[in-house]
């Protein structure tokens, strides 16, 4: 099915017409459209067009309103204030409207596709090999997987980059001890679970760090692995694989639990651009963008300066020959835009490595890899921090586990499931539990703009009042409670009816859906449809107070109309909600 046209695009079309007719050289003007508390919608534009032909703005905009074509699409149409538009729909228009987008069949809701879709790589959700996920990884996760839905929802192609930090010389450390204690790690993959593979591991890491502490000579041997390693020695790299095998199963255990597809394929780590390190190196050197600066290849930057006001350079190799993070991100940068022939480059990243990325970004344009046709952008997020404001801690002042951290939420969520439960089994209930639970934190990240730090409260989180998901989940679930309890009546929308005040209030903001998604998609912020959600829940809310949909019942098409603008709601609510990642179970 065709994309639906916004009543808010028809709206714009008409008024452009009219201004056109009105004033031939404000053709293809902007009439600055909104929604309004004073009409359906308002058009500002006048004002600024009244000054530029210097002409009166009220009578300017009484001019444009004599243009207007009422009927379908604009009932009403009057001059408000200096010489704005306050613009009333027609009844009829709002419903037929939320027709079309009900009766689409892909289930789209008439959401456009972008008209010249391109290839973003997204590089988020980044754990480290042999090193348990903890708080700090949740809002990558999270906030990547919500932009990937969005992107790929509106045509985006979208390739997944899982960045794992796989390399580095604490593998010839842990390499070279399961050398020396082969039967550390002597299970097969199907005898455990991802949390005990990482608990093994870190047991195993803690073992090697305390011998390399108090060894030297066991210093020394794991010295020369990571030499080793960096050479490509094969029984060096058959141990560092089964590291990086032994964490996956880990990786994928918690990304399941945050009910996130992670794909083995989309896994490349740093290891994965070992073979382009000396190239980038030489690039770089042979075209001036870097220089050797004390042995050390470097990137100067004039703009970006330290405390004693010299300027901070990007160390790309360092002078013993070894490579940093820099030389990695460069050629991951490489990788992606002549091999995978991206667009845009997104890196959903903690806030705290903007200078980081700001210098690889800029020695990547200097080089010619990024251009007007590639950018890079860095998705900055900010701290998860406890109620306290202060950056989450356990009490004993350590990092959070992440496995910890989502089964508490699990809990705290199964605990309001089974309050509210009226025929769910122990089964449902904790199947419920955890959608309700990873929704919960899931949506307390999302709703909050990804630049912004937010507190972790479970409390709040799990409230089924105020901007929660559990709030948006139960409108969903009563929704198809009511839709249940209707028996022979189905929903059927009837354009000949009047609609109250709370039903053309729900039906003009389902029909900014699209709109909504398109904008979230474009500026890579999931907290503006999560708002979205918020509003359409709570004008729900209103309606189902105000608008009786089966007690007292209604006259039958009255009814059909109603129910037809609880399953648009339903509708709407279930797909924004999977766009945001998160579950809306049919019963709470």
């Amino acid at each position: 099915m065709a994309s639906v046209t916004s009543l808010s695009d028809n709206v714009q079309q008409h008024l452009a017409s009219a201004l056109s007719a009105t004033l031939p050289e404000a053709a293809g003007a902007d009439p600055l459209l909104r929604r309004s508390d004073r009409a359906d919608f308002q058009a500002n534009g006048i004002l600024a067009l009244a000054k530029k032909a210097k002409a009166n703005p009220r009578e300017l905009a009484a001019q444009v309103v004599s243009q207007v074509v009422r009927g379908d699409v604009i009932k009403d149409v009057e001059v408000s204030g200096p010489g704005f538009l306050n613009i009333t729909i027609a009844d009829r228009a709002i419903t037929e409207n939320l027709a079309a987008r009900y009766a689409d069949e892909a289930g789209r809701l008439g959401v456009p596709y972008a008209e010249q879709p391109g290839t973003t790589v997204i590089d988020y959700a980044q754990p480290n090999v042999a090193k348990e996920m903890h708080v700090g990884h949740l809002r990558s996760a999270v906030i990547g997987d919500s932009v990937v839905q969005l992107l790929e929802f509106t045509g985006e192609n979208v390739v997944r980059r899982h960045h794992i930090g796989d390399w580095g010389t604490q593998f010839g450390m842990l390499i070279q001890y399961l050398d020396e204690h082969p039967h550390e790690l002597d299970h097969k993959k199907s005898d455990v679970s991802g949390e005990e593979a990482m608990s093994n591991l870190d047991r195993l890491y803690k073992a090697a760090r305390k011998l390399f502490d108090s060894d030297e000579e066991f210093k020394t041997r794991a010295r020369r692995r990571v030499v080793d390693l960096q050479a490509g020695d094969p029984a060096t790299l058959a141990m560092w694989q089964k590291f990086v095998d032994e964490s996956k199963i880990y990786f994928f255990s918690v990304f399941e639990k945050l009910d996130m597809e992670i794909r083995d394929a989309d896994i490349v780590g740093e290891s994965g651009y070992n073979d382009m390190l000396a190239e980038t190196c030489r690039l770089l050197e042979e075209s001036g963008v870097a220089v050797r600066s004390e042995g050390a290849l470097c990137v100067f930057f004039e703009d970006i300066k330290g405390p004693d006001g010299n300027p901070v350079p990007l160390i790309v190799q360092k002078s013993d020959g070894g490579y940093g993070y820099a030389a990695t991100d460069l050629s991951a940068i490489r990788d992606r835009v002549f091999n995978l022939k991206a667009n845009t480059l997104l890196y959903v990243v903690d806030a705290r490595q903007a200078l980081h990325f700001r210098m690889v970004f800029e020695t990547a344009r200097r080089a010619g890899w990024l251009n007007e046709d590639v950018t890079a952008v860095q998705l900055a997020f900010g701290t998860v921090l406890g109620k306290d404001g202060k950056p989450f801690k356990t009490r004993e002042g350590e990092t959070v586990r992440l496995v910890d951290l989502l089964d508490e939420a699990i809990d705290r969520a199964s605990a309001v499931v089974r309050e509210k439960a009226q025929d769910l089994s122990e089964e449902e209930i904790a199947e419920r539990g955890a959608q309700v639970g990873i929704g919960a934190v899931k949506y307390a990240d999302l709703s909050t703009s990804a630049n912004r730090d937010y507190k972790f409260d479970l409390d709040q989180m799990v409230s089924l009042n105020g901007d929660t998901s559990v709030y948006l989940q139960y409108a969903y679930a009563r929704i198809q409670s009511i839709l249940r309890k209707a028996g022979e009546v189905r929903p059927a929308a009837h354009p000949e009816l009047d609609l109250a005040d709370a039903e053309r209030a729900l039906g003009l903001h389902l029909d900014s859906f699209a709109e909504t998604v398109r904008e979230a998609a474009a500026e890579y912020a999931p907290h503006k449809l999560a708002a979205y959600l918020y509003q359409l829940a709570s004008l729900y809310t209103s309606f189902y107070d105000k608008c009786p949909v089966i007690k007292p019942a209604p006259p039958k098409d009255i009814a059909e109309n109603r129910l037809f603008l609880c399953d648009v709601t339903a509708r709407t609510l279930h797909q924004g909600m999977a766009l945001l990642g998160i579950r809306t179970p049919e019963k709470l």
